[in-house]
């Protein structure tokens, strides 16, 4: 399972066998209990993950004291709060195992070192960041312009995992929805 997932997110043209083969061996296969916190605000993020099971989220309080969730991440997703671990700055952000997880950690310290070896592993940071971007972008543009039955069918047909495992008010407030809201449009969609 290893390599396959770890390759599955890894995947670039200019990474060669012995730069995988580098990366493979700085990260280490860590199971989560439901509940767990892997980051809280306040953190310092001094690793990030790839998830090979289970489904975790981010997420933060609002002005108001409100929880709201932020992102999912699943099998193959890299779970990382980014600002954090790459400006070495306090986060705002909460990282938590919605479900039982298997992750794949890899220290920062560890990452850096392959990173400033390796031209192939920079690029793909590179194209990884830039493809993070674009789905924050779309992300912001949709919560915006999108009506909220839009956005549940959206995140049915892309993330069916989330609807399955995460419970209603994660949910809801990742759609930027109430929890009343939510159970009105999935009655109305089904």
């Amino acid at each position: 399972m290893e390599n396959q997932l770890l390759r599955a997110a890894y995947q670039h043209p200019l990474l060669t066998e012995a730069d995988l083969q580098d990366l493979f061996a700085v990260h280490k296969r860590i199971e989560y209990p439901k509940g767990a916190m892997l980051l809280q605000k306040g953190d310092i993020a001094n690793e990030y993950f790839i998830a090979e099971q289970g489904l975790v989220r981010s997420y933060l309080y609002d002005y108001e004291g409100n929880e709201i969730t932020t992102g999912f991440a699943g099998p193959g997703d890299v779970v990382i709060e980014v600002a954090s671990i790459f400006q070495r700055v306090p986060t705002e952000d909460y990282i938590q195992c919605v479900t039982d997880c298997v992750l794949w950690q890899i220290d920062f310290e560890q990452f850096q070192n392959l990173f400033h070896q390796s031209p192939a592993i920079r690029e793909w940071g590179r194209a990884w960041m830039a493809l993070e971007l674009y789905r924050h972008k779309m992300r912001a543009t949709e919560i915006i312009t999108l009506p909220a039955a839009k956005r549940y069918m959206q995140l049915l047909e892309r993330r069916p995992e989330v609807l399955q495992l995460a419970p209603l008010k994660y949910i809801a407030s990742y759609l930027g929805v109430t929890d009343t809201s939510l159970s009105r449009i999935r009655k109305e969609l089904s």
